[in-house]
């Protein structure tokens, strides 16, 4: 008797081969058992053998070269203890490289003068070279001149050329407006830091040409913003020249209408200047400059100073009549 998936089945050497009237599923049932109880017959060791002759047995296949194969990509630790992956003269290592340093965003610019002028004070051997991309944006201010004034490209970011160790690095910290080097973080629990991380050639190139675009760009609308200016103006200064001309033909023509002769305006204007020379009193003559009444010459009956009128009597249809005009539409009158 065999227990078998929780079922009883009767198993004995006769049943390996089936008989003509015995049902096909009885068959399955009693070679499956067979195969089982091999199966758990065989021991690890044998087990190990087979899976071995099937790897053998297979053309052109080694397992244990593909192992060693697997041994030799897997790559080697470049720190023996992770205390000496946090030493940071071991960048000093790998030679120039341009780093990225965190900076204001505000006063990139001039962060980047102060660090050149701080590295070039503390190391004056040492060859290094600060990039802050930028461009020069140009605006015309309304007395004429021309204002320059740098947009950065990269805001908060910097960009320095040197060979880094702990003192150039500490150093470059330490500069006003500078919040550190952009890199990743290395260490374990006990001791982490911020390691800088350098820039690959082929980041840097696209940098360089994203900055070169932008200041074409920049110069490109300037430029056109200048030529539409001139545009404006040009077309300002033709309308108002157009308009000066018009006016200035309406006035010669009325001037045309209204002059009188020459010798009529010399003999007033002479008449004026002695009449200035004399003044209003009361029983004298007057004529009257404007208003409904210019022109006329009449009697001055009386004179008020502080209401500045005047009654004059004028001798109209054979009668005399009285009229109350400004002291100052009235002059003397003359008598050739």
């Amino acid at each position: 008797m065999m227990k078998l998936q929780g079922g009883l089945l009767q198993w004995s050497r006769s049943s390996l081969i089936p008989s003509i009237y015995t049902p096909i599923n009885k068959t399955q049932f009693s070679i499956s058992a067979c195969v089982i109880e091999r199966n758990h017959q065989l021991t690890a060791k044998e087990r190990r053998q087979l899976r071995n002759e099937r790897r053998e047995s297979k053309s052109g296949y080694s397992w244990r070269q593909e192992v060693e194969e697997k041994l030799i990509k897997k790559p080697k630790k470049r720190y023996a203890t992770w205390t000496e992956e946090l030493n940071l003269d071991t960048l000093a290592e790998s030679g120039p490289q341009w780093w990225v340093v965190r900076v204001s965003r505000l006063r990139g610019h001039e962060t980047a003068q102060i660090l050149a002028r701080a590295l070039a004070r503390q190391f004056p051997e040492m060859e290094f070279t600060v990039y802050a991309p930028s461009v020069q944006v140009k605006r015309k201010l309304k007395n004429g001149s021309i204002s320059v004034k740098p947009k950065p490209v990269f805001p908060g970011c910097i960009f320095i050329r040197c060979v880094l160790n702990k003192e150039i690095h500490d150093s470059i910290k330490e500069v006003d407006g500078v919040g550190g080097f952009i890199g990743s973080k290395v260490g374990n629990t006990k001791r982490q830091i911020n390691k800088p991380r350098p820039v690959d050639d082929s980041d840097l190139e696209a940098i360089f040409k994203q900055a070169k675009e932008a200041q074409e760009k920049a110069d490109s609308e300037f430029e056109e913003a200048q030529r539409a200016e001139e545009e404006a103006s040009l077309l300002a200064s033709q309308q108002l020249l157009a308009s000066s001309n018009s006016d200035v033909i309406e006035t010669v023509a009325e001037s045309k209408l209204k002059r009188a002769p020459r010798k009529a305006t010399l003999a007033t204007e002479t008449k004026d200047s002695k009449v200035k020379k004399k003044k209003l009193a009361a029983g004298s003559t007057v004529r009257v400059l404007s208003g409904t009444f210019a022109e006329f010459v009449g009697n001055l009956k009386k004179l008020n100073r502080k209401t500045a009128k005047a009654t004059v009597g004028f001798t109209l249809f054979g009668k005399e009549t009285l009229v109350e005009i400004d002291i100052n539409e009235l002059v003397p009158e003359i008598q050739s």
